[in-house]
């Protein structure tokens, strides 16, 4: 049996808000989700259609290259 080592430090989690509309978001989720591990991606306010995006700190370049390649295809606004 493994065993975790207890001073060994969790990864840190870092957080994106996004909008965009509401017929987008589900093919969003899947491009998103698609990536390995990059991302996983939460409903915030479902009346004003905020996303949240989780991802490790040390990832954050590659999901904001990610989202800026999907930028105008899905007209997302960055809230946060």
């Amino acid at each position: 049996m493994k065993h975790e080592d207890p001073k060994a430090e969790a990864p840190k989690i870092d957080s994106m808000l996004i909008a965009m509309a509401p017929e987008q978001i589900v093919l969003f989720k899947s491009i998103v989700e698609s990536y390995d591990n990059i991302a996983t991606l939460r409903t915030e306010d479902p009346t004003l259609h905020h996303l949240r995006i989780y991802f490790a700190e040390d990832s954050r370049e590659e999901v904001e290259a990610l989202i800026d390649s999907l930028t105008a295809q899905f007209s997302i606004r960055r809230l946060g």
